[in-house]
């Protein structure tokens, strides 16, 4: 087994498991007998990721983005790990930014402030002037941090295998929860994708029709100077929004004024990204979003991304809708719309799980109800029926946790309904006409007409399938395996009773009309063999508890 290998690291995991009383790993390590495993409490593991290291607080953070997989408490410790760890030595960093630049460090730069403005688990970020005067940010990453990733992520493989053979770790597909947590770390890796990203948020928030593009501003990327393990950046100049002090500020409108309007510019930026361009920031946490000397809002760090298209964005819309209107039976419909098809869902189950969650919310004033709370809920009652829902919906139900969180912090008379109200009107608008109804109508007109070209066709075809007796039809009924076994049982046990009324109506006969010792010993044999039949068959219905 690859944990009993005398590796450093691997023995420091064990550890570190072991240490904080993690009773189920230490019977699996010993090779004893586990029972389904359960998790440690989220207090005990969190305390194990960050002892763990840097990669395993970067594990923790992802796991706090799939509420479908863990529940609320869990979410909520993880949602407070933070990957501040001591920075690298200058020395270290500048090698590294020597081996990454294609030209000497001094003609690059004019200078660079040897004192990092952040340290992450990855990377660290030093604040620069370029040679011809740009104020940037640099993104390095941590000399080795490449090679420790890739020793963990093959230690949480292994760690996955063995859950895995467990019923806990099929139901779940720990496999690929694995596979999907390492190949978020190893993209992680790779400042080229990151910059990918934020020019492609920068691309998107360049133009809207629900607010003014030039109050959002996301970092421009200096692609000649960026590298797998360098991004250089547009510097911006500002303080996280929550540490904002509007009364100072010399623009003449009023505190609150500004924050109202700062609220709906969010909430409209992440819904366009959320529900029209389907790509969004993945981590709007109060550290991410600036407030700029100029009044405007940066989107920083873009490294977490979500993805949605546009059948989902749909389905997600509606659920919004039917949260609104506290409507169980949408909800358990929209679910069920949003996962796996091949896996057995029983509805009724799934409505009445939905409606008395929903019930408790049914007195409440909407603008005094917790939106993501409630999403975070579905998530989990879809868990607790076995509904695997697609990754991103994690990834889409912390992005409106972290949204509505930063938003009602950042102003406590934040209406949810006032923000969203308007954005969903238009979203249903658009999902009917489409953003360019000219072009919708003009499709649809296509649309008819292929349709009126073709029915004759068709309709031809299918009388002559039915008068040339050629046709087919192919049913599939679902949920008739149980009702099949059922009857089986029935006509194996009716076919035993006859069987065994026979032998004692055949035993009985030879046994009156017995003339010699070998037919009133095959009488004999008879309802002996009969009486056992018979026994085995009681014994069978009793077993069933099907005697009534």
């Amino acid at each position: 087994m690859f944990l009993t290998q005398t590796v450093p690291r691997q023995r420091e995991i064990i550890e570190v498991v072991l240490r904080n009383g993690w009773d189920y790993m230490r019977r699996l390590l010993t090779g004893g007998k586990a029972d389904e495993p359960q998790l440690p409490t989220p207090a005990v593991l969190k305390n194990i990721l960050v002892d763990l290291g840097p990669v395993y607080v970067k594990l923790g953070q992802l796991l706090s983005t799939r509420p479908d997989l863990l529940s609320a408490g869990y979410i909520d410790e993880l949602s407070t790990l933070q990957d501040e760890v001591p920075p690298v030595p200058w020395t270290e960093i500048e090698v590294l930014l020597r081996q990454q630049l294609k030209t000497p460090l001094e003609q690059t730069f004019q200078k660079i402030n040897p004192v990092p403005v952040a340290a992450g688990s990855i990377a660290q970020t030093h604040r620069a002037t370029l040679a011809d005067g740009r104020e940037v940010a640099l993104k390095v990453q941590r000399p080795g941090i490449d090679i420790t990733v890739a020793q963990d992520i093959a230690l949480i493989q292994g760690i996955a295998d063995l859950v895995a053979r467990t019923d806990f770790g099929k139901t779940y597909e720990i496999k690929s929860t694995a596979e999907e947590f390492t190949k978020a770390l190893e993209a992680e890796l790779d400042f080229t994708r990151e910059a990918g990203y934020t020019d492609q948020l920068r691309k998107n928030l360049s133009h809207s029709r629900w607010f003014d593009p030039q109050q959002i501003v996301v970092a421009e990327v200096y692609w000649e100077l960026t590298t797998e393990k360098l991004m250089v950046m547009e510097w911006l100049e500002g303080v996280p929004i929550l540490s904002a002090n509007f009364s100072s500020n010399n623009n003449g409108k009023d505190p609150v004024t500004e924050r109202k309007a700062i609220t709906t510019l969010l909430f409209r930026a992440f819904f366009q990204q959320l529900y029209i361009d389907g790509f969004f920031h993945a981590d709007p946490h109060p550290g991410n979003l600036f407030y700029l000397e100029d009044g405007r809002i940066a989107l920083l760090d873009c490294g977490m991304v979500g993805r949605l298209d546009p059948r989902t964005q749909q389905i997600l819309t509606e659920m919004l809708l039917a949260i609104v209107d506290l409507d169980a039976q949408r909800c358990a419909q929209l679910t069920l719309q949003l996962a796996d098809s091949s896996q057995p869902v029983i509805l009724a189950r799934l409505e009445n799980d939905y409606d008395r969650m929903l019930r408790k919310y049914l007195n409440i004033n909407l603008s005094e109800i917790n939106f993501s709370q409630v999403i975070y809920e579905i998530l989990q009652v879809a868990r607790n029926n076995k509904i695997r829902l697609p990754s991103n919906m994690g990834l889409y139900a912390k992005t409106l946790a972290n949204l509505e969180g930063l938003a009602r912090g950042f102003n406590p008379e934040l209406n949810f309904i006032d923000e969203i109200q308007p954005l969903l009107t238009d979203l249903f608008r658009r999902q009917l006409v489409g953003a360019n109804p000219l072009r919708s109508l003009l499709r649809t007109a296509l649309d008819l007409k292929s349709l009126s070209l073709q029915s004759p066709r068709q309709i031809e075809l299918l009388l002559d399938r039915v008068t040339s007796e050629t046709l087919q039809w192919n049913l599939s009924l679902r949920g008739l395996d149980g009702v099949r076994r059922t009857m089986d049982d029935a006509a194996n046990r009716l076919s035993f009773s006859i069987l065994v009324g026979s032998l004692i109506m055949g035993a009985a006969t030879i046994s009156n009309h017995a003339q010699t010792t070998q037919l009133s010993f095959l009488s004999s044999v008879l309802f002996a063999f009969a009486s056992l039949l018979g026994l085995s068959l009681i014994i069978s219905i009793l077993r069933s508890g099907r005697l009534k």
